[in-house]
């Protein structure tokens, strides 16, 4: 895939959002991977430590719009488009095939910011990839968090899978917002993301990399400071349940649940964004 597979209407609504939600003096590089090039949105004084953030799958990097400026004020924020999935990030030859895969594109990526180490954090199936990553690399993981993760502690709900099949099956704008709008209670989400998210469905396809959830040994043994925030009112999953496995599990986790954040509503929405950044403020320190 190159630049230009991406639709004219996505690049559109792509800038749309970093000129109106994002803070004036963002920056955006490209990074060099052997599985292609990934594009980096960052804001942030440069010496500050690193924060890299990974969206939920058709997110794209700009949906972290709502914490970039808040979370920029004591880190260098790094919000990185994911391979394989809408963005400007683009596909090399070699393909993402496996959860190795990710955690060695990762690595790349880390590298090419420079960072040896970072806080890490991720929503949904990005939450799945920062996961498997301080799984990997433990050591280059300074601390996690994990927004609403999806196939980390927990399944998905049936019910939610139901009403996600006919947007998976044939993607279009309206099953798409349809979707949504079931999914959030017809929450008020910012029009311009929202436009965006909708141009995504044009966006050349790829099968995501997905794969069996951590195995409890895997968990016990993780020894990165954690910090799992869920949505309340989510359907995707059972909150509660993946609380608890998360506090069974993992040896250095902090759970806490946003009671009116639904799964779409994260990380973005302002009723949610604020509690959002508040905890993840307090837990980075």
């Amino acid at each position: 895939m190159t630049v230009t597979s991406a639709p004219a209407s996505f690049l559109t609504a792509y800038d749309e959002v970093l000129a109106t939600a994002w803070p004036a003096g963002t920056t955006h590089s490209r990074i060099t991977t052997p599985y292609g090039t990934t594009h980096v949105n960052s804001c942030g004084p440069a010496d500050a430590p690193p924060l890299v953030l990974l969206p939920g799958g058709g997110a794209t990097s700009t949906v972290w719009s709502a914490q970039v400026a808040h979370l920029g004020r004591t880190h260098r924020v790094h919000a990185v488009d994911l391979i394989g999935d809408p963005g400007r990030s683009v596909a090399g030859e070699r393909p993402l095939r496996t959860a190795r895969d990710l955690t060695s594109w990762l690595d790349g990526v880390l590298d090419g910011l420079g960072a040896d180490h970072a806080a890490l954090g991720g929503h949904s199936y990005g939450a799945w990839i920062a996961l498997r990553y301080a799984l990997h690399a433990p050591h280059r993981v300074r601390e996690l968090v994990l927004v609403d993760p999806t196939q980390c502690f927990a399944g998905f709900r049936p019910g939610y899978l139901l009403h996600a099949l006919p947007m998976l099956l044939r993607p279009g704008a309206r099953r798409t917002r349809a979707f949504l709008e079931w999914e959030t209670g017809g929450a008020a989400l910012d029009p311009a993301w929202l436009r965006l998210r909708e141009a995504a469905t044009a966006f050349p396809s790829a099968r995501p990399v997905t794969g069996p959830r951590p195995t409890p040994e895997a968990l016990r043994g993780l020894e990165v400071p954690t910090l799992v925030l869920l949505a309340g009112r989510g359907r995707a999953h059972d909150p509660a349940r993946v609380a608890a496995a998360a506090n069974r599990l993992l040896p250095r986790v902090t759970t806490a649940t946003l009671p009116d954040a639904t799964h779409h509503t994260l990380p973005l929405h302002a009723p949610s964004a604020g509690e959002l950044n508040r905890r993840i403020e307090e837990f980075l320190g």
